[in-house]
């Protein structure tokens, strides 16, 4: 398998099992981070959540798109050093409207039935962070790279 294929299969592997990432904004200047139920697209180039539009985090987000964002699979075990895989994600938020909303809605709505009515309401701004780059660290001093050029 190419280092390429095999970074992908361990995001998709990754992504599949974990539920929640932690989202890092820019608050003034102070990071500020907010744990978020995500969802991936296809072609991995972007992640997909959903906020309030009244939070600190759409509002951070509102002055400044770049993001941080990590996903991890440690069960809080000193074995994690060896055994956990853990993901930095670097992009680009924005929010989507219209087919496009739609598009990612139903994806991040198949992951999260019970987050529906939440997702699909007025208030809801669900956001797309353009990746571009993956940081992947795997039993401790594994350390791989996937970068997206547009």
């Amino acid at each position: 398998m190419e280092a390429r294929e095999e970074i992908e299969a361990i995001l998709r592997a990754l992504f599949a099992s974990q539920q929640f990432a932690v989202l890092a904004t820019q608050d003034q200047g102070q990071p500020y981070v907010s744990l978020m139920a995500f969802a991936h697209t296809e072609d991995l180039r972007g992640l997909v959540c959903a906020t309030d539009r009244a939070t600190r985090k759409f509002t951070n987000l509102l002055s400044n798109t770049r993001v941080a964002v990590m996903i991890d699979n440690r069960s809080n075990q000193g074995s994690d050093t060896e055994t956990a895989t853990a993901v930095t994600v670097l992009g680009q938020a924005l929010e989507l409207s219209g087919a496009e909303r739609e598009r990612h809605l139903e994806d991040y709505v198949r992951k999260y039935p019970h987050l529906s009515a939440f997702a699909r309401s007025d208030t809801c701004a669900l956001i797309r962070i353009a990746v571009e780059s993956y940081y992947v660290v795997r039993g401790f001093q594994d350390v791989r790279e996937l970068h997206f050029k547009d």
